[in-house]
């Protein structure tokens, strides 16, 4: 039977255009995974107190960081699949949970091709329901529906695993001042009844089961072990929230707002939860954060890339497919 890989990101809207930008948050604040209230809440939320104005706020950011080729997630993705592409024997599929190229199209295009056994690599690190689970939802219900004798499997959350964690302290290595007072780990946040759902389905099935901050508390604890960092030249936090509920903490804009009346200057700061700079990172935290830190007092303020098309990071992804493949 051939097999497959099908890469799996995010999204982004077609382009700036604020029609664009509300088509694509409609289709992701309407994901139950992402806002898990009842869908005639969840509709009457996302229509009437969120689309109205967001998307225009939205559309301003991603034109402040589009380019001439698009979307940079998108780019980034696109050069991954093409690296991976060169150095493995098997078709390299690329699709994204909201927007295009959709889920549907990356396992049509690899079925043309006569693939019947695919591993879907959700580009999430860590695992939760916003982001691993609402893409696995997505491809098996995809495939019960069009690809019924096609067998699919998918790769694990690898936010511990040794590859990424070496690969991730190299690139953070690299761009680390030789100056720094401290080193930020801002993953991107969800609503704390998320982590108390993941607990509640581990009772229920007598299993372990990690909550999404405790992956992300280990994947930085990794890091700087990896890096020889002390328990004081790091801290770790959570951006983008939205409404009122809680969401998990610290959060990134206070932390960084924070940090000067502490005495700290001289701030890098990085983004594992994702592994392709996008809206969340270049324009949340290399722009925004970068003001706010200099707004409270702040003197340096250093954004360290996320692993995007890197050759160490190809390579990893390409060590974890050929491993697969050969089975």
């Amino acid at each position: 039977m051939s097999k497959g890989i099908l890469l799996v990101n995010l999204g982004s809207p077609d382009s700036t255009d604020v029609q664009d930008v509300r088509t694509y948050l409609r289709e992701f604040l309407m994901d139950p995974k992402v806002l898990d209230s009842p869908w005639l809440v969840r509709k009457f939320v996302v229509e009437c107190f969120i689309l109205p104005k967001r998307p225009v706020n939205s559309a301003e950011a991603y034109q402040k960081i589009w380019t001439d080729e698009g979307s940079p997630l998108i780019i980034y993705s696109k050069k991954l699949q093409q690296k991976i592409q060169n150095k493995v024997d098997a078709p390299v599929g690329l699709a994204m949970r909201y927007k295009n190229p959709s889920i549907a199209a990356g396992l049509q295009e690899l079925y043309d091709k006569g693939v019947r056994e695919i591993l879907v690599i959700p580009l999430y690190p860590q695992y939760t329901m916003s982001t691993t689970e609402t893409v696995v939802d997505k491809v098996m219900a995809v495939q019960k529906k069009k690809f019924k004798d096609v067998d699919i499997k998918f790769l694990k959350a690898f936010y511990n695993h040794p590859d990424y964690i070496k690969v991730l302290g190299d690139s953070i290595r690299e761009k680390l001042p030789l100056q720094f007072d401290k080193l930020l780990f801002s993953y991107h946040g969800i609503p704390e009844r998320h982590d108390k759902k993941a607990i509640a389905f581990g009772k229920r099935n007598n299993i372990k089961v990690e909550t999404y901050r405790n992956q992300c508390l280990e994947t930085s604890r990794l890091v700087a072990e990896y890096l020889g960092l002390s328990e004081d030249q790091y801290h770790t936090s959570f951006q983008s929230r939205l409404g009122k509920d809680p969401w998990i903490q610290p959060y990134t804009d206070q932390t960084i707002e924070d940090f000067p009346s502490q005495g700290i200057k001289n701030l890098a700061i990085c983004t594992p939860a994702f592994v392709a700079d996008c809206l969340e990172t270049l324009e949340e935290i290399s722009m925004e954060g970068k003001a706010l830190f200099s707004k409270a007092g702040g003197e340096n303020f250093t954004y360290i890339p996320c692993l995007n098309d890197r050759n160490d990071w190809i390579e990893v992804l390409v060590k974890w497919i050929n491993g697969w493949l050969n089975q």
